[in-house]
């Protein structure tokens, strides 16, 4: 058995502060659910799960400095479930309304202590304890750029019009579980890997977890209250849990039932999990293989086009033109930045970006920063030696989005220089450094 142990915090401020995830700024003073941390430690890695809309490296190194040196700072693996009504703990992001708001510093102070708290408490309790894995499939998220006849895309875009004619990208309903055992073979835990952003409930002024909190109720009501659930959110980079088609369908479907939109992905997500706990008994295998490697990489940079300039120019004249908009906020600052490279007054420079590889059993894991399109974790997932791969994205800093060949031929925000610090040419190196790695892990596989 694997030395293993669990630990949950509450994020949830006390008090009113400013909330991240939109192009405007908005400020919380309720919760309309608590937003948590969980950390799951086995051997001497541990993994750490936040309701947070992104982690930074800045937001890691202010955790890892609040650990003991028992805990090694490069087996830490902070991850974030892409939620949009959690914390801010980026500055520049929005300028700060004063008052009784927390400031950003505040908010990085209150976050790092309660994730090094469930870090700390995690390593304290590992024990031995026996882990498995499962497989399923819970319709979550979906692909969000229409494509039109002209073969431009859009997020989010209208497909009752005439020149509609496909989506952006492939839909990934997998869900990827790790489970893990006492040794009297009461179920402890569940780590799960969903490719969709927690954001039913995207703008709302209050904080939750959003659709994640509704999955942990479920499945604590059905395998106890004591199960700690570890949320990842898996590349997901194209996808979201809102309809471009079937919204009526599914709003009607949902009145039949009496449940909300939340609810109806915890009922699916909960549904996955039984089915295939069902199946997973505990490992036979009391010292499955455990390992873990570190990449640093150095990615080339998206190359801006003129074409991305005169997007940038005026989605740019377009923000700035409402007075209610900050034009120094991080969507105008981000947009005259491509401007500038293609006017030849920036030069974008490699992206350095770190990567965790792990061997668990038969089983492959893998991390990205990025919010990355389902066309780079599928490449992985379907070359990787391992038995099964599971993926986390927004892991261990912010790296924007990374859009696939065919999503930045499409365009639109997620998949333009404005958004994506790395292009196809780095997602295609991040792809083989992942799948080198994990081939250095499973070597008889290869």
């Amino acid at each position: 058995m694997l030395k293993i142990g669990w630990a949950t915090r509450d994020l949830t401020p006390v008090r009113p502060a400013m909330v991240m995830g939109q192009m405007h700024a908005r400020v919380a003073r309720t919760a309309l659910d608590p937003i948590t941390v969980t950390a799951w430690a086995v051997e001497d890695v541990v993994f750490v799960s936040c309701d947070l809309a992104l982690v930074t490296k800045e937001n890691c190194q202010d955790v890892l400095a609040l650990l003991p040196a028992e805990i090694p700072a490069g087996n830490v693996i902070i991850s974030a479930t892409h939620t949009h009504e959690s914390l801010v703990l980026l500055d520049g992001v929005y300028a700060h309304p004063g008052g009784d708001v927390m400031t950003v510093v505040e908010c990085r102070v209150w976050a790092s202590e309660r994730i090094a708290g469930a870090i700390i408490e995690a390593w304290k309790s590992r024990k031995p304890r026996r882990v498995g894995r499962g497989f399923g499939h819970a319709v979550v998220g979906h692909n969000r750029y229409a494509v039109y006849a002209d073969g431009t895309g859009a997020m989010y875009g209208e497909t009752n019009r005439s020149d509609f004619r496909a989506f952006g990208g492939y839909e990934d309903h997998s869900v990827d579980m790790f489970f893990t055992w006492e040794p009297d073979g009461k179920l402890a835990g569940v780590a799960l890997a969903i490719p969709c952003p927690s954001q039913v409930d995207e703008n709302i002024e209050q904080f939750s977890a959003d659709y994640w909190h509704e999955v942990r109720i479920e499945l604590r009501r059905r395998f106890g209250k004591q199960l700690q659930v570890l949320a990842w959110c898996a590349p997901a980079g194209d996808q979201s849990p809102h309809f471009l088609t079937y919204k009526r369908e599914e709003e009607e479907m949902r009145r039949r039932r009496g449940v909300t939109e939340r609810q109806e992905i915890a009922q699916r997500v909960g549904d996955a999990v039984e089915r295939a706990l069902a199946c997973t008994p505990p490992s036979d295998d009391n010292t499955p293989v455990f390992k873990h490697v570190v990449r640093n990489l150095r990615l080339p940079p998206f190359k801006v086009s003129a074409k991305d300039a005169v997007w940038a120019q005026a989605r740019h004249d377009e923000y700035v033109a409402d007075k209610n908009n900050n034009p120094n906020s991080w969507w105008p600052v981000k947009l005259r930045e491509v401007i500038d490279t293609a006017k030849g007054l920036r030069k974008p420079e490699p992206v350095s970006v770190q990567i965790h590889v792990v061997r668990l059993g038969d089983a492959g894991f893998a991390t990205s920063p990025f919010e990355l399109f389902l066309d780079y974790s599928m490449r992985i997932k379907a070359r990787s030696p391992a038995a099964q791969t599971v993926m986390a994205q927004l892991t261990g800093g912010n790296g924007g989005y990374l859009a696939s060949e065919r999503g930045v031929r499409h365009g639109s925000y997620g998949a333009v220089p404005s958004s994506c610090a790395v292009g196809p040419a780095g997602g295609r190196k991040l792809v083989e450094a992942t799948l080198s790695a994990l081939g250095k892990l499973f070597p008889s596989a290869v």
